[in-house]
């Protein structure tokens, strides 16, 4: 066989495929801790720590296209240059494998998720192996493994098995909170003791306490998933985000977490986090803190007894304008509230054209139930709404306010109830004029106020009652003086709220986690003791959770596991003193994020059989430090669609367990990159579905497929798309180092950017020039020399040195191909001229782009004489005074306008410049005798000289 030495497509897959089998083989990737059963090098183990993530990935069936490993390849690149500059790095890849994709493809076909998702995986590592990344892949796993889980299970635990402590501010031990009870440090509801309680009502004590609970609330239903879904699966119109199918509002008793309690810590915390500020801001907006007051409106319940209307607002200034309340068509008052006839003064239009008000009531709800949170509302919707029937008094100024139900309240925010001031806010403006309420203005709008609410700032007015008069103040002097008047008087006080809701937590799904959660014949739920876990998922026949009518909201869930008898009802002997007894497993199972909110930490430390993760190998590699002051990974590198979704539950874990001593990091991630998005163009034909992009003709400026005119976007990338472009298939005609250096060198990582196969062959040339640069094509011979570079040749060296350094750290990958490639071409422009390479330039050359191009850079280290693997060797260092420019071009300017270019030394001081550039010729002729007055230097490259 022809031994081949041109750098081309052939040659490239050889070098590849070898070289991953040498690191495979070596364990070249395999990172040490400091102790423990992934105990290595000692030396290596030293080293300071790097810990650098992708988000978790989820197998899909169709493979990776060309966009998806754009952050891999990235973090690849970083994580290789980390370990040449001195760095122990951790770096790895598992797999997000629970979910609904796998769960509705075995719907579909009758294979089990599990097969589906391990043959899925099983293609994407291939994959991934086929781009040289540098994982280590003893410490890979995927959230389905029984072993992995079981600590998702125990983590669940540990939050069922604690309550947040406000004062102390945070998560305590259940156990602490029932030895307060016991001893009467805190006190029980109506005054009785702990001794009195029944146990059902022990339970329901703790329950309104533990962080995981169990509770009947509105939840998202969505029949045609026959599923509930979290607030944040929900689209902005109302939609399952998988599936876009209708979601109703209905009530349910589901599990929840009770992430609400660290609404403060969540967003404190997040000013000491290196996350993009757009993160940040999205983060702040969900959880949604806004100060305010608690205001008590008493009323009177159907039968006549006492009752209170709490509403939460931020503006308790504008009281005596509340001329009407409204509560959510959920809230629990309604029901209560409502009489059995309408008021004898009730007007036609607040009845909704019903005989009574619990049939108005019915109704509304009814209408209110099909639309999502969102559209209720939309600023621009018509205000709907019906009078329960009831009024409450004003507590400022003692009048009677009537009482509507109106779906544009959401009882997901406050209290779920308002109190309605027209005259301030464009809401409820709106409803006063649909239904012809008051409206009485408490803030003074500016002359030339052109009508409806004011929401703006001005001194009070029409606001004076008992014991309080805020006439004349501002708007912040206003609400800090009837907070005291309403906290002195007993009827409200100054608090916060936050528009954060508790994380729903039931999926009514097979593919989940299964609760370690049982419950006895009185329905109290227990956990299983530790011993019992992992609480694995039993074979079933009907993978399919029982799905409605889309459109059909009077339905409710039946999970796959509650078909499973022998599963659901199992006697079990606890260990808490009670022996073998009867009890009823959970059937539904958790959310698909909850094994992506802890799976850092497991990277640490995946074989550990006694915990989640040793607190001192999670201490070494996460801890908090003086640039890292909540701890968490390095670097973590994801799309920007997780703002809230996966990192706000992640945060909230990695706190809970902070708080109960599991974990020294607070945070789970330190660093945030968000990267972009690459794109492709979409075709259509005139029907507006996509053709397939590989088919497309491009002639006289135009698209055609099949001989048709299709029109083009830009957009995703995707096989619905038919525009996908399989990384194998490049890998295939160029080589992965080539596929890496072209995704590295669209532009910046975290700008989207469309792709381009006929630019790839530029980086293909990139790799066959350094190539010629060190080998002899015809004979594959050695061809630098043992002699020093030039001087402009070293002085390019260490410039180049210096600049790609800086780029890699800073993640500008784009900019350091383009310093390599700069060098490579002077190399080139030097050596096709019978200038030989130098042996320290081809070395330099070699160890620059190693980190981005890993393959080819090691077969040249070892053609080169080396026998050491270029992973860990150090990265060049520049040498200040060579990578220093030697001289630059400093503008000189007399009024602004140019008069001369002179060239200076990079390290000139302004007063040396100000002399060199008013003794130059050009200058003084300009000038030509007229007095300087100023002279304003910004050395080295800026002279304005003003004349007087």
């Amino acid at each position: 066989m022809t031994q081949i030495h041109k750098y081309g497509a052939e040659l490239a897959a050889d070098i590849e495929a070898r070289w991953q089998d040498y690191w495979e083989k070596h364990g070249t990737y395999e990172t040490p801790n400091p102790f423990g059963d992934l105990a290595g090098d000692a030396e290596l183990a030293a080293r300071p720590t790097k810990f650098v993530m992708d988000m978790f990935p989820y197998p899909s069936g169709a493979g990776l296209h060309v966009g998806h490993p754009l952050g891999y390849i990235a973090t690849d690149v970083y994580s290789r240059f980390m370990r040449m500059t001195g760095h122990n790095v951790l770096y790895t890849l598992g797999f997000d494998a629970f979910g609904l994709p796998a769960e509705q493809y075995a719907v579909q076909t009758g294979t089990h998720p599990r097969v589906s998702t391990e043959a899925n995986i099983a293609n994407m590592k291939a994959q991934l192996r086929r781009l040289g990344l540098g994982h280590d892949k003893r410490r890979s796993f995927e959230t389905i493994d029984p072993g992995y889980y079981k600590w998702t299970q125990w983590i669940f635990l540990q939050t069922f098995n604690s309550w947040y402590d406000d004062e102390a501010r945070r998560a305590r031990p259940i156990a602490e909170l029932v030895e307060e009870f016991e001893q009467g440090r805190r006190a029980l509801p109506e005054g009785r003791s702990w001794a009195e309680l029944s146990e059902r009502e022990r339970a329901d004590v703790l329950g309104r306490h533990r962080l995981a609970y169990a509770s009947d609330a509105p939840v998202n239903w969505c029949p045609g998933l026959g599923t509930v879904l979290a607030n944040e699966e929900v689209t902005a119109d109302g939609r399952s985000e998988r599936g876009n199918f209708p979601v109703f509002k209905a009530k349910l008793r589901q599990w929840n977490m009770r992430i609400t309690a660290y609404a403060d810590r969540l967003l404190d915390d997040l000013d000491a986090l290196d996350w993009p500020e757009a993160i940040k801001l999205q983060q702040r907006n969900w959880i949604g803190r806004s100060e305010g007051a608690r205001v008590d409106f008493p009323t009177t319940t159907a039968d006549g007894a006492d009752e209170t209307v709490t509403v939460f607002t931020t503006r308790p200034d504008t009281l005596f304008g509340a001329t009407y309340m409204v509560l959510a068509p959920e809230h629990p008052l309604v029901d209560r509230i409502a009489p059995a006839a309408w008021p004898r003064t009730t007007r036609e239009p607040w009845t909704g054209g019903h005989a009574t008000p619990v049939e108005a009531i019915t109704a509304y709800r009814a209408q209110a139930a099909a639309k999502s949170d969102v559209e209720r509302q939309a600023e621009s919707r018509e205000k709907t709404g019906v009078f329960t029937g009831a009024y409450a008094v004003n507590p400022v100024n003692g009048e009677s306010v009537p009482v509507f139900v109106a779906d544009y309240v959401l009882m997901g925010y406050g209290t779920g109830a308002i109190m309605a001031v027209p005259g301030q806010d464009p809401r409820d403006w709106d409803f006063a004029t649909v239904f012809d309420l008051p409206i009485v203005r408490t803030v003074q709008p500016p002359a030339d106020f052109d009508g409806g609410a004011y929401t703006g700032d001005g001194p009070a007015i029409n606001s004076a009652g008992a014991g309080v008069d805020l006439n004349g103040m501002g708007v912040e002097e206003a609400k800090r003086t009837v907070i005291a008047h309403l906290e002195a008087t007993g009827l409200g006080e100054g608090t916060i709220n936050y528009r954060l809701r508790d994380w729903l937590f039931s999926r009514q799904r097979y593919w989940g986690e299964p609760f370690p959660i049982v419950y006895d014949e009185d329905g109290i739920a227990h956990a299983l003791p530790e011993s019992m876990l992992p609480l694995e998922l039993p074979e079933v026949d009907d993978y399919a959770p029982r799905t409605f009518d889309p459109d059909d909201a009077d339905t409710e869930p039946e999970t796959p596991l509650s078909r499973n008898e022998e599963w659901v009802h199992v006697d079990l002997d606890l260990g808490d003193g009670r022996g073998v007894r009867r009890y009823r497993r959970e059937t539904n199972t958790m959310p698909n994020w909850a094994g992506s909110c802890w799976y850092e930490m497991r990277y640490l430390d995946p074989h550990n059989d006694t915990a989640p993760v040793d607190r001192r190998i999670e201490e070494h590699w996460m801890g908090p430090r003086a640039d890292r002051p909540h701890g968490g990974v390095d670097l973590y590198i994801g799309g920007a669609e997780h703002a809230v979704l996966h990192l706000l539950y992640a945060r909230f874990w990695s706190k809970v367990l902070f708080d109960l001593g599991h974990v020294s990091a607070a945070e789970p991630f330190h660093k945030l990159y968000n990267q972009g998005m690459i794109q492709a163009y979409v075709y259509r034909d005139e029907r507006g579905f996509p053709v397939p992009a590989a088919e497309i003709e491009e002639r006289d400026g135009g698209y055609f497929h099949d001989g048709r005119p299709v029109r083009r976007e830009l957009g995703k990338m995707g096989k619905s798309l038919k525009n996908a472009v399989s990384p194998d298939e490049v890998c295939a005609e160029y080589g992965a180092d080539t596929l890496r250096l072209y995704e590295m060198a669209m532009g910046p990582l975290d700008v989207s950017r469309p792709w381009d196969t006929r630019a790839v062959v530029g980086q293909f040339r990139l790799l066959q020039r350094l190539w010629r640069n060190v080998l002899d094509e015809e004979t594959g011979e050695v061809t630098v020399v043992d002699t020093a570079p030039d001087e402009p040749t070293l002085r390019a060296l260490h410039k180049a040195i210096d600049g790609v350094s800086r780029d890699l750290e800073a993640l500008r990958f784009n900019t350091a191909i383009a310093k390599i490639t700069e060098l490579n071409n002077l190399v080139t422009k030097a050596a096709v001229s019978g200038t030989p390479v130098a042996r320290e330039t081809a070395e330099t050359l070699v160890l620059l782009i190693a980190p981005l191009a890993p393959h080819v850079a090691e077969e040249l280290w070892q053609r080169l004489g080396h026998s050491d693997s270029v992973v860990y060797h150090p990265f060049p260092v520049a040498d200040p005074e060579l990578a220093a420019d030697e001289s630059v071009t400093c503008v000189v300017q007399i009024k602004g306008k140019v008069k001369a270019r002179i060239e200076v030394a990079p390290s000139i001081s302004d007063a040396d410049l100000e002399a060199v550039a008013l003794a130059e010729p050009a200058v003084i002729r300009a000038l030509d005798g007229a007095p300087v007055r100023k002279v304003i230097v910004r050395a080295p490259k800026l002279v304005n000289v003003v004349p007087g």
